[in-house]
Order: structure tokens, then C-alpha cells, then sequence
């Protein structure tokens, strides 16, 4: 599967999806004109992930864990949405039998982004997420 690499810009975050490097990685502020525009490709490239890890299953008899690392400093109401979304997908991906480790990052200062992290991960009960404080 190809990469996903994006730099971040104003209004986006940076994205570096690479399995090659085992690098899953959203840093930055998200307030996109258009989330779904932005998010949407990124959650397909989880689904379509499903795929490769499926086959490294039944070709080494285990898939690589994924540790997907969340470093916002800031998102809108409607990156939430999406990102709320992509914590699902990775959610689907345990379900299926995959190792699946989710690490939120957040400024000691900013109890809100440590809450939203909490927050995002009520949804999905059954994922791990570790909160990193930096």
C-alpha cells in the first residue's frame, strides 16, 4: 500500500502513514474547510490496511502491531467527527484480530486535549489508548 504523507498547513493536520516504517502518526491543529474532504482518504486507507495486515497474517502467522499516534494541538468540532471516525476504524481492525495501540499525546497544560482523548476513547471501550504527556 502507498503512503500516506502530508504536510501540515494552516488549517491541517500533518499525517504520516507509512506501515513500511511503522509510523501512523496525526500531529498538529485540524481545522480543514472541508474534514470530510481531508479525513475521508485516511479512513479508507485503514480499511484497505485490513487487507495487508490480513495477509501477513496467513503468510507469517501474525501481523505487525499498529501504534497510531495522535499529537493534536488543536481540531474543530467537525475534525472531531472524523477523527472520532478513525479511532472506529481502528477499532474494527482490533475486532478482526489485530493489535491495535493508540497513544494521544497531549500538553500538560491543556487538560481539554487530554479529556477529548478520554473522551474519544469511550467510544471504543476496548481499544488501548495510553495518554502521553509532553
Amino acid at each position: 500500500m502507498d503512503p500516506i504523507h502530508l504536510e501540515a498547513t494552516a488549517t491541517t493536520p500533518k499525517v504520516n502513514i507509512d506501515p513500511s516504517v511503522d509510523k501512523f502518526e496525526i500531529s498538529g491543529e485540524s481545522r480543514p474547510e472541508n474534514a470530510a474532504k481531508f479525513y475521508l482518504p485516511i479512513i479508507a486507507w485503514l480499511d484497505n490496511y485490513k487487507s495487508v495486515l490480513y495477509f501477513q497474517k496467513n503468510s507469517f502467522g501474525k501481523a505487525k502491531a499498529m501504534k497510531v499516534n495522535f499529537k493534536l494541538d488543536y481540531f474543530n468540532s467537525t475534525s472531531a467527527k472524523f477523527i472520532l471516525d478513525i479511532f472506529y476504524q481502528l477499532d474494527k481492525i482490533r475486532v478482526d484480530g489485530f493489535e491495535i495501540e493508540v497513544v494521544w499525546h497531549y500538553d500538560g497544560r491543556d487538560t481539554d486535549m487530554k479529556d477529548s482523548g478520554e473522551e474519544f476513547s469511550s467510544y471504543v471501550p476496548e481499544l488501548t489508548v495510553k495518554y502521553v504527556e509532553y
